[in-house]
């Protein structure tokens, strides 16, 4: 129990440290202000023009709430690989390493904490935006329960990506464009701007055994339309996503300390 205590501690003291740059938080409420106003516009015409109430399933008024979710998730994202990249680069990985605490799970407490308080306050944002343009959203209890539980194990695989990303830097110079092709995969074929139901069919069953959509669009479409049975399958993908990528981190990890301690690190 002490051993988890100081990485809670860790994430506390991230989560602090975020509500401080007052400038920082203003800036990114406007950005999901302006974005969701864009998008409202960008939709109303697609249903227009499609002379339908419902897309994917979704009607317009449910359609932003999903975009209101799923830009939640993406603009709340830490810089991790960034962070890792340049401890690498610079050789101040090597001094962390001294230190009693366990580096990859240090950063990923610091990273869901901060990730925690950016989401909570994209999303009221998001939600006092998208109340005013379209009204509100009926929720029930079971959808804000499937939230709950997939919304942190979604924040865990973005996490276990990015920082599998940044450990690259150990055999790349410059790990930017590796992350510029996550992020931008991510965006595209995890759902962040269209449901899944609205790619083709072919594409769809390449999407779904990839771990975009159990970041983004998972915990969006099951808040949205709660279902025990869907709730079930997304946490059980979920976790077999994180555990296969624990598994390639604990490989890059090794072989990453063997390069370090070859180096004289």
């Amino acid at each position: 129990m002490r051993f988890l205590r100081k990485y809670w501690f860790i994430g506390l003291l991230a989560a602090r440290s975020n509500l401080v740059y007052l400038a920082e938080v203003y800036s990114r409420i406007l950005f999901m202000t302006v974005i969701l106003y864009i998008f409202l516009r960008l939709w109303q015409a697609v249903y227009t023009a499609c002379g339908t109430d419902r897309l994917a399933g979704l009607t317009l008024q449910e359609m932003l709430w999903y975009l209101t979710i799923t830009e939640a998730i993406m603009l709340s994202a830490p810089r991790v690989s960034a962070q890792v990249d340049e401890d690498v680069r610079t050789g101040a990985i090597t001094g962390k390493l001294v230190r009693p605490l366990c580096y990859p799970v240090a950063i990923m407490s610091a990273n869901l904490g901060e990730r925690t308080i950016r989401f909570a306050l994209n999303f009221i944002a998001g939600s006092i935006v998208t109340f005013l343009l379209v009204g509100p959203l009926h929720v029930s209890f079971y959808g804000l329960l499937a939230l709950a539980v997939a919304l942190p194990l979604a924040f865990v695989i973005d996490f276990l990506s990015c920082f599998m990303v940044g450990l690259a830097a150990f055999w790349l110079e410059d790990t930017t464009g590796v992350y510029l092709i996550y992020s931008r995969m991510s965006m595209m074929l995890g759902g962040m701007l269209l449901p899944l139901e609205l790619f083709p069919e072919w594409l769809q069953q390449i999407v779904k055994v990839l771990p975009f959509p159990n970041v983004v669009y998972g915990p969006a479409h099951i808040f949205l339309k709660p279902d025990l049975h869907e709730m079930l399958g997304l946490i059980s993908r979920q976790c077999c996503c994180a555990a296969g990528l624990s598994l390639i981190i604990a490989m890059m990890w090794h072989l990453a300390l063997r390069r370090v301690f070859s180096n004289g690190g």
